[in-house]
């Protein structure tokens, strides 16, 4: 018997391999955000415990003149 190149399984099977690709890529594009926000957050950590001020600078937009 032959397979045909339309075979369903085939498919389906091709399906579940993108799915699961993108849902790896998702999941590692997650871990890297994670280990960089607990990175920032340690440094800000020992900044503090270290006694400095400034540690985590603020973004202040000058105000309007009135």
């Amino acid at each position: 018997m032959s397979e045909s190149d339309d075979d369903p399984a085939e498919e389906n099977r091709t399906m579940v391999n993108v799915v699961l690709a993108v849902g790896f890529i998702a999941l590692v594009g997650s871990g890297l955000w994670l280990v960089d926000a607990m990175l920032d957050a340690r440094r800000a950590d020992e900044c503090i415990s270290a006694g400095r001020r400034n540690c985590i600078p603020l973004d202040v937009s000058p105000r309007s003149a009135r």
